[in-house]
């Protein structure tokens, strides 16, 4: 399966309601609690860098790690376009290696979701440690098992606008906790009256998982559980959290 490649020059469009300002402040303040004297953030998945500049942008050090060679074309010409020097590296999180180590690695945005195999979890978790300097940090956020099968469930989502279109059509199974999304999208690719517009496919499978599961794998992994809060109240999840951020040290 290969994602967020033309998607990947649309994705700021679509993903402009995500809370990236909180987020970055939430992992601010998880950092400054946890982290101690933190310098360094390597940024995995990061996307068209939508995080990775705000980190940067709040004092850190930071560099970028995506699989999607789209993406961080994105990223590149946004960072550059803000004065922001940034290295954006082209790695698959599963098979990360890094030539220095870092003080803390951040993962935001359903990366972990994207790992629907054990065996990729583990693979990327034992990674992340080897690039952790001594008692460094690991922080991810995930979708929960409720915010799968209760809200996002099997619905059908459209968007319309001007230059640009999406039908999300959304499936999730109970039996083995994986979400399939498949996205249609239509980008204008002619300034006319009627002009034409580009259509185009992408098929993106998650998996759900509950926090004891990352728990077990997180400790096989020779990584140490510190906490998990609930993203919006910052406090111990419910059983309605729909996204949790996890902090792990090395």
């Amino acid at each position: 399966m290969e994602s967020y490649s033309d998607f990947a020059y649309l994705y700021d469009t679509f993903m402009e309601d995500v809370p990236y300002d909180d987020w970055a402040d939430l992992l601010s303040c998880l950092i400054k609690a946890y982290g101690g004297n933190v310098k360094t953030v390597l940024d995995l998945g990061c996307g068209t860098g939508n995080m990775t500049m705000r980190l940067a942008k709040a004092g850190f050090d930071v560099m970028g790690v995506d699989n999607s060679e789209d993406m961080l074309s994105v990223a590149s010409e946004k960072s550059h376009e803000e004065g922001l020097d940034i290295l954006y590296v082209n790695q698959d999180m599963r098979e990360l290696e890094l030539l220095e180590k870092q003080d803390c690695i951040v993962s935001i945005c359903d990366c972990i979701n994207y790992l629907v195999l054990d065996e990729d979890l583990i693979s990327t978790f034992e990674h992340v440690k080897d690039c952790l300097s001594n008692d460094g940090l690991f922080i991810f956020d995930i979708k929960t098992v409720h915010m799968y099968e209760n809200v996002m469930g099997n619905t059908t989502i459209a968007e319309n606008r001007d230059d640009c279109s999406f039908i999300w059509e959304n499936y999730y199974s109970v039996e083995d906790h994986i979400n399939e999304y498949d996205v249609t999208f239509f980008k204008k690719v002619s300034d006319e009256e009627d002009g034409l517009f580009k259509r185009f496919e992408e098929t993106h499978i998650q998996r759900a998982l509950t926090i004891e599961e990352l728990k077990d794998l997180i400790l096989k992994c020779g990584l140490r559980f510190v906490t998990v809060i609930d993203e919006k109240t910052r406090k111990e999840p419910t059983a309605d959290s729909e996204r949790v951020f996890i902090v792990c040290r090395k």
